[in-house]
């Protein structure tokens, strides 16, 4: 008898409640998938940055190495050989990512000019050690690059996310920023190298 007692506007008080519980259970939902979204993309990125970072470590480790079989032919080119050892050190105490980002780029100019010497030095070339020390040397460069690669499609894809309307509004609660892209450090890096024989 008393749910025949309700006037119109207490059905419809009803039905106003319902829809906006209905509403905000929806919109708690998808704020919750949103922020795991954000929180899953940001893992998958900075996995990625690790993974640089161990490729790099293997850079760092197999340099000395490679210098060392070097320097026994190249005795006189020690200063190349010394910007290469000095280029290494700093990428190793590198700790913030710009800090890796632009010493990695340092160390990769170093490298090219390392590569120059070793140009001049035929019977270095077929050298076994340094053979195999090299040939290390340009499978990591070659995994670094993909890594660097894959990251950056992740740091789009957050960046992008991060931006778009209505996820923008989850993103600023959770007071996410812009995240830099692993990329070449300065124009002459982007630019041919030159080699002469």
């Amino acid at each position: 008898m008393n749910l025949l007692a309700l006037s119109v506007g207490g059905w419809i008080g009803i039905a106003v409640a319902a829809v906006i519980v209905l509403l905000a259970i929806i919109f708690i939902c998808w704020a919750i998938a949103v922020r795991n979204r954000f929180v899953k993309m940001r893992n998958q990125y900075e996995e990625a940055f690790a993974t640089i970072d161990i490729y790099l470590k293997k850079r760092y480790d197999l340099i000395p190495n490679l210098v060392e079989t070097v320097t026994g032919y190249a005795k006189h080119e020690s200063e190349t050989l010394q910007r290469v050892i000095e280029a290494r050190n700093n990428a190793a105490s590198a700790t913030t990512t710009a800090e890796k980002i632009e010493a990695d780029a340092n160390l990769s100019n170093a490298i090219k000019s390392f590569n120059v010497v070793i140009e001049r030095y035929p019977e270095l070339k077929a050298n076994a050690n340094f053979m195999d020390l090299s040939n290390q040397l340009k499978a990591i460069e070659t995994q670094l690059a993909e890594q660097r690669r894959y990251y950056n499609a992740l740091v789009k894809k957050f960046n992008t996310e991060r931006e778009l309307f209505p996820q923008s509004i989850i993103a600023g609660l959770m007071h996410l920023t812009k995240v830099e892209y692993f990329q070449l450090a300065s124009e002459e890096e982007r630019q041919n190298v030159k080699v002469s024989f």
